[in-house]
């Protein structure tokens, strides 16, 4: 008789379904799997080793870096453990605008995962379709900190800059005649809120046509319906957090069981899952993308209706205004030593973590009372999963290997830091 054996695999890390740099060894008999294991590690930036060899408001943009595609939720851990320990309290204004972009990130989020699993299974539309959304907040993005992506736009004490009054628009070109920039800027007349107020009206229409696409789609269901199913307690034995975590019906969220910001003030409910199947995570983010847009809501009416000050007004800790820096030789001073020193923060550590799109995105942060982080340690959440991916993988084919890997919404930045 013919001798059997597994034979071993390498899917990536060049891989177009590996989401990144992912090197996954599959082991399989036949075309099932037996054991898949992660190698990780090739997108290792040290960041948390840089971040030892910065001033603490220097390292803002190193977290824009990890998940690069849920930029501010990254920075608000940060910022949160700063606070923490300098005792600072961001005003309630800036605390609404932190919450208002957190959500923003979360579909931003949520439209690439989504675009990206479809794309893997073998649904082209809703991958384009999706990226038509995220050009929209994209330009909030940009008007608000200057950056599509990376915006650095979250700082201690608050953040850089009030809302702007104007949009930036389109302009005419060898494209687009008059008429259609006219069409192309009709909701860029106003502010930054009323063109978001403009996005979350629309919003809801465009995930309906996401679900119609999708949902009783029956190639769609015979892909991700009992696959990697997930009990919940072995989701919070492995760590799981997130959508990972609520799709198998555990209904832990950091925004409601441990708010910050201004979370316990606003209305939305925490979608949860029954099976803990690949379907499950899909319906449970498709329903947080509907709840974010709820939220962006109440903060886009909180805001129009309360303005005052977005930054805490301690110049040990926030710059002077422009204008007072340009006149006044102490602000001018303060300003400079800000920006080339920084501020030393007190001796001691912290904790902060934040319902990040993907799960707790925790920042763990040592201090001995100079300018720069001791250690820091960043807890992300695609590393609990990405570890998980072996358990969630074994007995099935291996075309479900790419579905469990697009049900996990992993980014290799955060992962492999």
């Amino acid at each position: 008789m013919a001798e059997i054996r597994n034979y071993t695999l390498n899917f990536g890390p060049q891989h177009p379904s590996a989401h990144g740099v992912l090197r996954l060894v599959l082991e399989l008999d036949g075309e099932v799997i037996e054991r898949a294991d992660p190698h990780i590690g090739l997108l290792h930036r040290g960041t948390e080793k840089l971040a030892e060899h910065k001033a603490f408001n220097q390292n803002i943009g190193y977290m824009d870096r990890l998940d690069y595609v849920s930029m501010l939720a990254n920075e608000h851990g940060y910022v949160l453990a700063i606070e923490k320990m300098l005792g600072t309290v961001p005003p309630v204004r800036a605390q609404y605008i932190r919450v208002m972009f957190d959500e923003v990130t979360r579909i931003l989020n949520h439209l690439l995962w989504l675009g990206a699993h479809a794309l893997d299974i073998g649904a082209m539309t809703v991958f384009l379709f999706a990226f038509r959304e995220r050009e929209d907040l994209f330009d909030a993005y940009e008007a608000v900190s200057g950056a599509r992506m990376h915006a650095t736009y979250y700082r201690p004490g608050g953040v850089y800059r009030d809302l702007p009054d104007t949009m930036p628009k389109y302009e005419t070109s060898k494209w687009h005649n008059q008429k259609e920039v006219n069409k192309l800027n009709e909701n860029r007349e106003g502010s930054l809120l009323d063109f978001l107020e403009d996005f979350t009206r629309r919003f809801p229409g465009y995930v309906d046509e996401y679900e119609t696409l999708l949902t009783d789609n029956r190639i769609w269901k015979q892909r991700t319906v009992d696959i990697a199913i997930v009990s919940p307690e072995r989701a919070l034995q492995m760590g799981l957090t997130g959508p990972m975590l609520r799709g198998s019906g555990v209904e832990w969220d950091l925004r409601k069981k441990q708010p910050y910001e201004v979370y316990d003030q606003l209305d939305f409910d925490i979608p949860v899952g029954v099976t803990g199947d690949c379907y499950d995570r899909y319906l449970v983010r498709v329903a947080e993308m509907r709840e974010a847009n709820k939220i962006i809501k109440q903060c886009i009416d909180w805001l129009r209706a309360n303005p005052g000050p977005v930054i805490v007004n301690d110049v040990k800790v926030a710059p002077p205004s422009r204008e007072n820096m340009k006149g006044n030789m102490e602000a001018m001073i303060h300003h400079f030593k800000l920006f080339t020193e920084g501020y030393c923060v007190p001796e001691g550590e912290a904790y902060a973590a934040v319902e990040h799109p993907k799960g707790e995105f925790g920042i763990y942060l040592v201090s001995d009372g100079a300018n720069k982080p001791y250690r820091l340690k960043i807890r992300a959440p695609g590393f609990a999963h990405l570890a998980a991916l072996d358990e969630m993988s074994r007995g099935h084919m291996l075309a479900d290997v790419v579905a469990i890997i697009g049900t996990q919404d992993i980014v290799f930045g955060e992962v492999d830091r």
